[in-house]
């Protein structure tokens, strides 16, 4: 069932054109921009977003002066969390995802806002991931307020879910 819903949300997202998916990313973000938690968050988990998600690059770049900035690694089976420095201080690490250098950051507690990728979300902020479960072990860490983000089209009814599944607080997707 996991699979099929990867697969149908996969052909949806490739029916968007480039622009169509900076259009709405901008306008999630810049939604996000606007929310009070965004507002009075110092440390922000983001994500290097992938062709097919809500595109964080100009983002991370907007604000990573303003804010502390952390993004994840992959680190065999877990994901640590490094700060965000600038894209010319990014390299590529597991998957080809660039990934942030140096010293993990560790103070979960202080992790204010969350921003969590997925394959798809539905009405009761249940997320579907890309089915390697990092963020499923990363979010029970992390007190601070998780938020899915995704296009329109990654939206749907009910999203298969265990009891180890962390839901998000709210799901921005325009």
């Amino acid at each position: 069932m996991k699979h099929a819903l990867r697969n149908k949300i996969k052909e949806r997202i490739a029916g968007l054109s480039r622009e169509e998916k900076r259009r709405l990313s901008d306008e999630i973000l810049s939604s996000i921009e606007r929310l009070p938690e965004f507002k009075k968050a110092k440390n922000i988990l983001l994500f290097w977003s992938l062709p097919d998600e809500v595109f964080t690059h100009d983002f991370l770049e907007k604000w990573h002066k303003q804010k502390c900035l952390l993004l994840p690694a992959v680190s065999g089976d877990e994901l640590e969390l490094r700060y965000y420095e600038g894209d010319e201080k990014l390299q590529a690490g597991a998957f080809g995802i660039r990934e942030p250098q140096g010293k993990p950051f560790t103070e979960w507690d202080k992790i204010d806002m969350t921003l969590v990728p997925g394959v798809a979300f539905d009405c009761n902020q249940n997320r579907l991931g890309r089915g390697k479960g990092y963020y499923d072990r990363l979010l029970p860490k992390i007190s601070g307020t998780k938020i899915g983000v995704c296009f329109p089209c990654q939206s749907v009814e009910s999203v298969p879910c265990r009891e180890w599944d962390v839901k998000m607080d709210f799901t921005v997707k325009k």
